[in-house]
């Protein structure tokens, strides 16, 4: 199979590269990024690259040329900073996938595979898991969730408008591999604050809202279940994510901690605010949002379906990369996953 991804170079690309690599069937592989890798280093050995950036208005010509004979195109291209900048963002998250879509169907492509979030969902239940009937319409107070669903709505357009293309919707939790362990600390902590401590903390107690509940799956799992649909030609939207579910007492194993100590949200989502006004680190009150709001996902489908079991659980996939953090682990082949990456990279 021929297989086209855009945004090859990143957390979950690299990770899809890999299980890609290692695939029984024979597949000819082409990465789009903005900045190219070094190619002669694994997993990006062996791929057709080709530069793009899908936030210029003019990309769709290109794209569309990069998509001819594509069996499936799988669209990553993502950007979570600089969130000071939103319009900046919408370019690439929003606009971008506006200009892959319409590439897309312009080249004839037969399956198209888009990665998408469980921050696309609407506020719904923790106690209880939805599937992926639940409504995506998104939390309006986070910028990522924001465009998760501005980019299902374009998906819905899609499918009515264009039945001939084969489309997924895959909607994983937090996604997590040593090797972005880098890039998530500049994405979260900030590109000129220490992180390294984060490797080795341990701390006396947990203060957390007692709703922060989500969900992870570690890059290569993902990566697992995106190559499962590829070369099963399978369609439809599929939850992705690893068990447990990490709520405040799995966070307080995976940080050691002796206690969790419930915080009213008000008070955290205060002092999220205020920290990442002054500048203290990276992370937007928007997240604490979503930590709080997003259901819980049924992952039954992608299990029954696809044949799909993580290899990883979910507190073994944050542990990694905290202590790749601490270790300060990344990739240097990779221009999104190098500590030394741009702002908007």
């Amino acid at each position: 199979m021929r297989i086209v991804i855009v945004g090859a170079t990143g957390n979950v690309g690299t990770g899809l590269l890999r299980r890609l690599q290692e695939s029984e069937q024979e597949h000819e592989l082409v990465g789009i990024a903005r900045r190219r890798p070094n190619a002669g280093t694994a997993p990006y050995a062996g791929v057709q690259w080709q530069e793009a950036d899908v936030s210029d208005p003019r990309s769709r010509g290109r794209l569309a040329r990069l998509f001819a004979g594509a069996d499936a195109v799988v669209h990553l291209a993502w950007l979570l900073q600089p969130n000071r900048r939103e319009r900046v963002m919408r370019a690439t998250n929003v606009d971008g996938h506006r200009h892959a879509i319409a590439a897309a169907v312009d080249s004839g492509v037969p399956h198209l595979v888009v990665v998408t979030s469980v921050a696309s969902y609407s506020p719904g239940p923790k106690a209880t898991r939805v599937d992926e009937r639940w409504p995506t319409g998104g939390v309006h107070t986070s910028h990522y969730s924001r465009h998760k669903a501005a980019t299902e709505r374009m998906l819905d357009a899609l499918e009515r408008n264009h039945p001939q293309v084969r489309l997924t919707r895959v909607r994983p939790g937090f996604v997590f591999q040593r090797d972005a362990a880098a890039e998530l600390a500049r994405l979260f902590i900030g590109r000129h604050r220490p992180s390294r401590w984060l490797g080795r903390i341990r701390l006396p107690v947990l203060p957390i809202p007692r709703r922060a509940v989500g969900q992870a799956v570690h890059a290569d799992d993902l990566g697992d279940a995106i190559t499962r649909i590829v070369e099963q030609r399978a369609g439809g939207a599929f939850n992705i994510a690893a068990e447990p579910v990490l709520d405040p007492e799995a966070l307080r194993r995976v940080l050691g901690a002796r206690a969790v100590v419930p915080v009213p949200f008000e008070v955290a989502r205060s002092a999220v605010w205020a920290s990442w006004a002054l500048g203290i680190h990276a992370t937007d009150p928007g997240w604490l949002d979503l930590a709080v709001t997003v259901p819980v996902m049924s992952t039954e489908r992608a299990r029954t379906e696809l044949g799909w079991e993580p290899r990883h659980r979910s507190t073994e996939a944050l542990r990694e990369v905290l202590d790749g953090i601490g270790e300060g682990a990344h990739v240097p082949a990779s221009p999104p996953l190098s500590p030394s990456s741009p702002p908007s990279a």
